[in-house]
């Protein structure tokens, strides 16, 4: 609960770059699989817990650039950046680079309200969402300098991590990226 309060107050305190105590059912794959016909296509959403998302993102071993954006439908700023992932994804989809965009919605939003903005967004990068309520515990996992407002991004490959908690533009992130990418070379 404090992590909602926390998010839903910091939320809508945008940042742009300028080119400068409930128990929770472990699960570490999906538990909620929802379907929902997009243009002849089915939209999945896995959620995980934050121990599910780490085992396969944050520990992945092979040479993939994860670049994993933590948002919601109802974060202004988060919404407005989205459009910069999505064009991240399909210029760097063969370049060993994936969006993965891990939603902080509430579960019980998943119908009425996560589904069908991915379905009328037309997202095309991977959307997951993150249910584990105990933020205390996790945020500091992502992040010792996340305070816990969205929207947050963080970059990850073979243990490198580089996170920030900012809203992108689409050269910022690709300025990034390319920073990861020259650092393979």
């Amino acid at each position: 609960m404090l992590l909602a309060v926390l998010v839903l107050l910091t939320c809508c305190k945008e940042k742009e770059d300028n080119g400068d105590t409930a128990t929770i059912e472990e699960k570490s794959e999906a538990s909620i699989v929802e379907e929902v016909p997009s243009n002849s296509k089915t939209v999945l959403l896995p959620t995980y817990n934050f121990e599910g998302l780490s085992e396969r993102y944050f520990e992945a071993t092979n040479d993939t650039l994860y670049v994993m954006n933590f948002w919601a439908t109802w974060c202004k700023p988060c919404v407005k950046e989205l459009p910069a992932f999505e064009q991240l994804r399909e210029n760097y989809s063969d370049k060993n680079v994936k969006v993965v965009l891990a939603s902080l919605d509430f579960p019980d939003k998943v119908e009425s309200q996560v589904l069908p903005f991915i379905k009328n967004k037309n997202l095309q990068s991977e959307v997951v969402l993150l249910d584990d309520p105990d933020g205390n515990t996790w945020i500091p996992k992502v992040s010792r300098d996340w305070s816990g407002a969205i929207p947050a991004t963080i970059f990850l490959q073979n243990g490198e991590r580089k996170f920030f908690e900012q809203s992108f533009t689409y050269e910022s992130l690709e300025k990034e990226v390319q920073t990861f990418i020259n650092q393979q070379s």
